[in-house]
């Protein structure tokens, strides 16, 4: 776990977080093979994904969502990170536990919000580095806020 952010792993909740919280540390393979776990969760979320060289931050948040129990196929397709812009509730102030979507690149970028200074986000995502860690990312601009849809059964 990286410094400063112990308080998280003693989280309850939500369901998205602690999903993610599980995954933390997961790494791509570098060169021409695929980390199998990776590759797993594109099968477990029924999604054809050709290789962890190719962008998988979205593919990290759908599987954490059908763990959680949350759709996890945002448009029909949770790959591409701009889709989960669409996903859940829109939101105007982040909360823990909340997706983030980045514009930038081709398709963007998108997360789990954890924290904040005053100019950037500190989100829990896959593909960042590589790996499935927490970053800073700045808060302007962004795409999206977005909040699961509470459920009362």
């Amino acid at each position: 776990m990286q410094k400063g952010y112990e308080w998280l792993w003693k989280e309850l909740g939500p369901n998205m977080l602690l999903e993610a919280r599980a995954l933390y540390g997961t790494r791509e393979v570098l060169g021409p093979k695929n980390n199998p776990q990776i590759m797993n969760w594109a099968d477990e979320v029924h999604t054809t994904y050709p290789g962890d060289a190719t962008a998988w931050c979205g593919l990290f948040i759908s599987i954490c969502a059908k763990r959680a129990d949350w759709p996890y196929h945002p448009n029909g397709n949770a790959l591409w990170a701009r889709n989960w812009a669409d996903w859940g509730t829109p939101q105007k102030v982040a909360m823990l536990g909340d997706v983030l979507v980045f514009p930038g690149g081709k398709g963007g970028h998108v997360a789990i919000y954890v924290g904040e200074d005053s100019s950037h986000y500190h989100i829990l995502g896959g593909n960042q580095s590589d790996g499935v860690n927490i970053a800073r990312r700045a808060k302007k601009p962004i795409l999206a806020i977005r909040r699961a849809k509470w459920k009362i059964e």
